[in-house]
């Protein structure tokens, strides 16, 4: 997957713990994998909001010594990639708002789909926007909002938005979240045995911080985090609330394996779905090779299912950061090179079954199969412990247009001469579902199954991107 997908955006809250923003600050740098392109914290301390963020990583973007870190009884973290709006620092997050609610930090995992039309609307009503961002969207909604309490304006404001989206938000008064209408986007609710209550896109970054999950948000619904309590709002009526739609790529991919998805393991999902790849379509092989990390999960299942050794072919650098932000397809090809090698000793002379989690472009695929060559593997076999991507994410991935992605515009058989393996083979969409658990809900439109929530450039005819 290297230089074939950017990861979406992380966020990391707490509101009432005694070290509010460290607790922020290491929930955020657990959630790294999720965006690296730019990284922020906003602490509430003795009535006020303030924001610190810059572009890069955690560690190149905030500093640990810095006084925003030593004080405050609330924070809120975010780690971002850019999937709406340009890549600089006026993007990044979170956002801080003076409003008549008083001052507000947001942040945003996601992407409106209909952020052009509500964004020209709000500008032909006097908006002034600050950045490129549709995060900003929601701010600007609040302010126009008829209600005089936040909690309220949330409630009118958090209907008019549609696709893919987490929401956070920290006022002198609470803490808020929000997550989409589908549960497209994740987030958890946690608590920390310090005292304080959390939110946080994966579980993982609870556990970083040693808190405890207590469940997921659910779709549609606010939470309101107060000195008081936890109050649970939904902001579309029951009768009214569209199907479930956990975006799939969660668990195939974006997840830190150590996550949980709905109270299932991230790992143990993912080695299900190799099981069920070997399952079906087999291959005569000596050793079963995973793509580290995040496929590794899976090649273990296939090599169980199928009986065959699995070993470490393929080795990653673990001092190379940020190179598959590479803007160019040279960029993408270098990155490959520098973030992997292969074990001579692991794959000479063998039959090698490689297990990836998905692809993309074909970029990486045909890399990967060039090292495992070189090494002296003598049949390369692909196997992808996901159905073809055949179409652009719109609620919060930045993956290709349309025309890129590898399986939309090749047959199986020329992509395998593409990516120059002996055989190719792709876990169906049917092995998917029952390998997620098709009952709870997921959005499989980036594997052709369609869109859950309506995409208007797509209706329009517009070129389909993100």
């Amino acid at each position: 997957m290297w230089g074939e997908l950017h990861e979406e955006c992380g966020i990391f809250a707490v509101w009432g713990h005694p070290k509010a923003a460290l607790q922020a600050y290491w929930g955020t740098f657990s959630l790294q994998h999720r965006g690296q392109e730019s990284a922020g914290i906003a602490v509430l301390s003795r009535g006020d909001i303030s924001v610190h963020k810059g572009m890069g990583l955690v560690t190149e973007a905030l500093r640990t010594e810095e006084e925003i870190l030593r004080e405050g009884e609330a924070a809120l973290g975010h780690v971002r990639y850019s999937t709406t709006g340009e890549s600089s620092l006026v993007n990044a997050q979170p956002l801080l708002m003076r409003t008549r609610f008083g001052p507000l930090a947001l942040a945003h995992n996601g992407n409106l789909v209909n952020a052009t039309e509500l964004r020209e609307k709000l500008a032909d009503e006097g908006s002034i926007f600050q950045g490129t961002s549709d995060s900003e969207i929601l701010a600007h909604l609040l302010a126009k909002s008829s209600q005089s309490r936040l909690e309220e304006a949330l409630l009118e404001s958090l209907p008019k938005l549609q696709g893919g989206f987490a929401f956070t938000i920290l006022s002198r008064e609470g803490l808020y979240a929000a997550r989409d209408a589908h549960g497209i986007r994740p987030l958890v609710l946690g608590r920390s045995p310090d005292g304080g209550t959390m939110l946080a896109s994966e579980t993982c970054a609870l556990d970083t911080v040693q808190a405890e999950w207590l469940r997921d948000v659910e779709p549609a619904e606010l939470i309101c985090i107060r000195d008081q309590g936890v109050n649970f709002r939904p902001f579309v009526a029951a009768d009214q609330r569209p199907k479930r739609a956990v975006c799939a790529f969660e668990a195939v991919y974006f997840a830190r394996p150590d996550s949980q998805l709905d109270g299932q393991s991230a790992h143990l999902i993912r080695r299900q779905l190799g099981r069920r790849l070997a399952q079906e379509s087999p291959v005569a092989a000596d050793v079963v090779v995973g793509v580290p990390d995040s496929s590794l999960p899976a090649a273990m299942g296939y090599a169980q299912a199928s009986d065959i050794p699995f070993d470490f072919g393929l080795v990653k650098n673990r001092y190379i950061a940020r190179t598959f932000i590479s803007p160019t397809q040279t960029g993408r090809e270098s990155s490959v090179q520098l973030k992997l090698s292969a074990v001579r000793e692991v794959v000479a002379g063998k039959r090698v079954i490689l297990v990836d989690d998905s692809l993309v472009r074909g970029t990486t695929s045909r890399r990967l199969i060039s090292l495992l060559r070189k090494a002296g593997a003598k049949e390369v076999h692909m196997r992808i412990a996901s159905p073809p991507y055949t179409d652009p994410c719109h609620y919060g991935i930045d993956t290709s247009r349309a025309g890129e992605l590898a399986a939309r515009t090749m047959s199986l058989a020329a992509l395998r001469e593409s990516v120059g393996a002996d055989t190719l083979a792709y876990l169906t969409i049917e092995g998917l579902a029952e390998g997620l658990g098709a009952e709870k809900g997921w959005c499989m439109a980036c594997f052709g199954a369609g869109y859950p929530v309506a995409v208007p450039s797509l209706e329009k005819g517009m070129p389909s991107h993100v």
